[in-house]
């Protein structure tokens, strides 16, 4: 009887201690703010920091690779609930889609068709279905990889998907055929009611959704030979300049709050401050020797004692 009290005593004990570090904040895994790629290990690899770039922690598998090639485990989008991140990965010879648990475990490859061009995974706002392009159309599936169907009209190039928060919309960048302009378009969940938001006659990549799902962020030439980020009003088609730079400013990432658009420049991860009137302030927060790219919000957001 005393051994069986003394390991029930010791069994507490340990329950106790770890709840009592977990508690108090003194777990190694702080929260993550954003998921981005990066090839400073050699490869391309998803990775995780805070946003003020500490915290950064590798994700994706080191050793996965098939072949002697470059590695490529790119473009991460995370689930609504913040627990899995969708990604594209070539680690079975063809570019296809993938989903892994929010702490890099757990990775489930979801398309094999061996197209090897099949990208920018987004997920809509309950979590069970992904839109993402193929070739030069956009599919829908269910999260678990089944049930794909082809919902662009076949008639132009339509990439780069980007499921509204409210899930009424899929913005995606569409070019016609024989000329270079990529414009941002906005169609239903199921395809239909296709409308073109950007006129610039340039050409745009990479559509991010405002957490309010007014606003659209984008990278533009916008008719010159430098990209920077802007913002179009789904409302009614406004174009806003967000960055001004000497360098290019490609893939924006609206925070949950709406107060920060994160982008690419340089091979960094920055971080512009929003205003109306565009950004106010911008920074870097990793280090371009890094080659640091595709910056994606964690959508669940921080505690509020994290806030402050």
């Amino acid at each position: 009887m005393a051994g069986r009290l003394r390991a029930t005593a010791v069994a507490l004990l340990a329950a106790l201690l770890v709840a009592l570090v977990a508690g108090c904040g003194g777990s190694p895994e702080a929260r993550p703010d954003l998921a981005f790629v990066s090839t400073r290990d050699g490869d391309y690899a998803v990775f995780e920091m805070n946003v003020d770039g500490e915290g950064q922690n590798r994700l994706t598998e080191a050793s996965a690779a098939s072949s002697e090639s470059v590695f490529f485990q790119v473009e991460p989008d995370w689930s609504p609930d913040g627990t899995r991140i969708a990604f594209v990965s070539q680690r079975s010879g063809s570019f296809d889609l993938y989903v892994m648990a929010a702490d890099g475990t757990g990775t489930r490859r979801l398309t094999s068709t061996g197209d090897d061009d099949e990208g920018s995974p987004t997920w809509s706002p309950e979590g069970d279905r992904i839109a993402f392009a193929r070739t030069s159309d956009i599919y829908v599936m269910n999260a678990d990889g089944s049930g794909a169907r082809r919902i662009s009209d076949m008639t132009a190039e339509e990439t780069e998907p980007a499921w509204s928060p409210d899930g009424r919309w899929i913005a995606y960048v569409r070019r016609e055929p024989g000329t270079p302009v990529r414009e941002v378009w906005i169609m239903r969940p199921d395809g239909t009611g296709q409308r073109q938001l950007t006129e610039l006659q340039s050409a745009s990549y990479a559509p991010a959704w405002s957490p309010d799902s007014t606003r659209i962020a984008f990278s533009t030439n916008n008719r010159i030979s430098q990209y920077d980020i802007y913002w179009v009003t789904v409302a009614n088609g406004t174009t806003t300049r967000v960055t001004v730079s000497d360098e290019d400013s490609f893939e924006p990432a609206w925070s949950t709050d709406g107060n920060s658009i994160a982008f690419s420049e340089n091979g960094a991860i920055h971080l512009a401050s929003v205003v109306a009137e565009g950004a106010s302030r911008v920074e870097a927060i990793t280090d371009p020797a890094d080659n640091d790219s595709s910056p994606v919000w964690n959508p669940v957001p921080p505690p509020a004692d994290e806030e402050d």
